[in-house]
């Protein structure tokens, strides 16, 4: 009896229905399918790849166009190697092969891409359930934080349009228009007419509901002196209107400030969860909100990536050489994930003074003096904290100042004269 023949799994996904294709090691189609997108049709799929060979030892590889879902996790739960594939990647294979479109040809075209290529392409990593609940969190935040700048513009934009008081009151404030006494005052007095109309007494009592506890009655006085100056207004129902206007974007941004404060603590409380979190936290300029996003992108499955090099190619730190001819290039990345890049930004600027032994700012100005501009510097920075991450976390290390940045000797004037 010889040994049994691989089989390649393509599903082309849609929202009420999957396409499913089987092919054998030579190409051959052996099977294909329509399932429904619900517990009946996952039934019929894992009958079909146990019909045609799929073992707990060796599960049948399933290509699919997207790596999140209910479909895509319950494959992952299965213990079944899944590849999210690129549907650029997918059209352009098909192209080179067939004309033809359709969702069958689709899931074939899937089916043949691990096929012929899969050390190429690497399947889902195998997160823990504990990391996968951060990531939504996290990325959740991250969406609420980007959701409340938009809002903060937006409601900013409206209000240079009739209201510039409000503007000069928190022109200095750290949070500006989202902190809660601006939005508290801003709730009491949507329009400029009824700013001015606000007592001391008033505001005293509006920034102690918006929890403000010192100086209370030096601040209520500034923002009375404030509210009282000489501007320009527009037509009293035009400045109505716009103050009911102001009241929507008001709450929008009310719910944009919540949302973020309290996907900020959950996120920060289930990371501490983690066994990685000391570690990640380890790192000068990463907290627990920073270091929850920096271990929702790289995960902690440990064999996700081979080395080093490639954790820093994942998050873009690395730079990428384009050579063709007489000509090379050597540039930064733009393929990357957005998401920790962004985070890597911040965690390379706050560790120039978080760093122990100030090492982190002084490979930051090396890099400068060597002729890096700002971001290539950081950029530079974050690439060396990857590497240090990545090591920490396969052998279970908390960082060491000493190690990462070692004090260079200074030479001896007379040795270096000599």
């Amino acid at each position: 009896m010889g040994l049994p023949k691989p089989v390649f799994c393509g599903v082309d996904r849609s929202e009420d229905h999957h396409d499913v294709a089987l092919v054998d090691a030579g190409g051959n189609q052996l099977a294909k399918q329509r399932i429904s997108d619900d517990a009946a049709g996952f039934a019929q799929l894992t009958a079909l790849l146990v019909e045609h060979g799929d073992r707990a030892d060796a599960p049948i590889p399933v290509a699919i166009e997207t790596s999140r879902g209910l479909l895509v996790s319950c494959l992952q739960v299965t213990g079944r190697p899944v590849f999210a594939i690129n549907p650029l990647a997918v059209a352009r294979y098909r192209h080179s092969v067939a004309r033809k479109k359709s969702d069958a040809v689709d899931a074939a075209a899937l089916a043949n891409i691990p096929r012929t290529d899969m050390a190429a392409h690497r399947p889902l990593p195998t997160d823990s359930e504990l990391v996968q609940a951060i990531a939504v969190l996290a990325r959740a935040q991250q969406d609420a934080v980007w959701d409340r700048g938009q809002a903060h513009n937006r409601l900013r934009s409206q209000l240079r349009e009739f209201y510039p008081a409000i503007l000069e009151a928190f022109a200095q404030h750290k949070h500006g228009l989202c902190s809660r006494e601006a939005r508290t005052i801003l709730a009491a007095a949507p329009t400029p007419t009824a700013a001015a109309r606000l007592t001391r007494r008033r505001l005293q009592a509006l920034l102690k509901q918006a929890g403000r506890v010192h100086g209370i009655h030096a601040e209520a006085d500034r923002n009375h002196e404030v509210f009282q100056r000489d501007y320009l207004h527009q037509l009293p129902q035009v400045e109505a209107a716009l103050g009911q206007q102001t009241s929507a974007l008001l709450r929008q941004l009310n719910t944009a400030c919540q949302n973020a404060d309290q996907l900020e603590e959950a996120t920060a409380q289930a990371f501490e969860e983690h066994p990685d979190a000391p570690v990640i936290r380890s790192f000068p300029g990463l907290g627990s909100l920073t270091g929850a996003r920096v271990l929702a992108e790289i995960g902690d499955d440990r064999t996700r990536f081979a080395n080093a090099s490639s954790l820093k190619a994942y998050a873009g730190s690395a730079p990428v050489t384009r050579a063709s001819g007489k000509s090379c290039v050597v540039m930064s990345r733009k393929v990357k994930n957005q998401r920790l890049a962004a985070v890597g930004y911040v965690w390379a600027f706050v560790s120039h003074t978080r760093s122990p032994g100030a090492g982190a700012r002084a490979h930051y100005d090396r890099r400068r003096e060597a002729g890096d501009r700002h971001v290539a510097a950081q950029r530079n920075l974050f690439n060396r904290f990857m590497g240090m991450l990545f090591h920490c976390l396969q052998h279970g290390q908390l960082y060491d100042e000493t190690k990462a940045f070692p004090i260079q000797p200074l030479k001896d004037p007379s040795t270096a004269a000599a």
